[in-house]
């Protein structure tokens, strides 16, 4: 299994990035899309389809929802992002409401609903940071990285009060203590780099803190919709590592809002 996560993370890792930083325009739109495309191929299972046909038929219709939003300028529109936002607030009470509510959202058309308020803003909000340069891209991608990173030390030395024992009971809130340290880390480095000020610095960590707590929010999202259908991962489309959504669950919920955000942190 080791040697298996590690021979994909070998050849992913050069893909994700000469694809996310060295494309742009609709080269990196299409490549972005194609990901998420993957996706939601994976959120049809999600939502309760097994069979071939309807989670073909589903990806086709996020695919077509897709290039309307690219031929109508949406990508550089911010109302999709707001959609973003507000789902992600559904998304985080059902997940602190599970199993109680889960009638709430049982529903598999409703599930494919969510894939839509998930999959799409993100396209958007990862299209945005692109066109704005690539060290706002680049630094969110790194914050959820050292936020897992940060909550994973933590939480295995410190870890004692769950945050979301019916959902995933690994996780802890010393877990989101120590992402938050790793974050404020990475915030004072970006600070002195793009030559921040005092009160800039101020701002670029509590919206970072917001980001990276929204970012444990859909890592738990996803669990909870395996958990309720049974599944371990999302697929098996990356040998060691599970699925699409398995890697990228935490950036869905991460880019929209920091997208939605960064215009005004300078």
């Amino acid at each position: 299994m080791l040697r298996q996560r590690i021979l994909t993370a070998l050849i992913l890792a050069p893909l994700a990035l000469g694809g996310l930083f060295g494309l742009s325009g609709g080269a990196f739109a299409a490549f972005t899309a194609l990901v998420l495309l993957l996706g939601a191929w994976e959120w049809a299972r999600l939502a309760g389809f097994d069979d071939a046909q309807p989670r073909l038929l589903y990806t086709a219709g996020l695919a077509l929802l897709l290039l309307v939003a690219w031929w109508a300028g949406w990508l550089l529109d911010r109302w999709p992002l707001w959609i973003g936002a507000i789902g992600w607030l559904a998304n985080a009470w059902w997940v602190s409401r599970y199993p109680r509510a889960t009638g709430q959202w049982q529903p598999p058309a409703l599930r494919l609903g969510m894939g839509a308020w998930v999959l799409v803003p993100c396209w958007v909000g990862l299209y945005q940071l692109r066109q704005e340069g690539s060290e706002w891209l680049l630094f969110v991608l790194l914050l959820v990285w050292v936020a897992d990173i940060g909550a994973y030390f933590a939480g295995r030395r410190f870890g004692r009060r769950k945050l979301a024992p019916h959902v995933s009971p690994g996780k802890s809130w010393e877990g989101v203590y120590g992402g938050w340290v790793a974050v404020a880390v990475l915030v004072l480095i970006y600070a002195v780099w793009l030559s921040f000020d005092v009160a800039q610095t101020l701002a670029l960590m509590v919206v970072a803190w917001g980001v990276a707590f929204i970012s444990v929010i859909g890592d738990l999202f996803e669990s909870m919709l395996k958990r309720f259908r049974g599944l371990k991962d999302s697929s098996h489309l990356l040998p060691g590592h599970g699925g699409i959504l398995d890697r990228i669950d935490s950036l869905t919920a991460a880019v929209p809002l920091f997208a939605l955000i960064s215009p005004w942190l300078g």
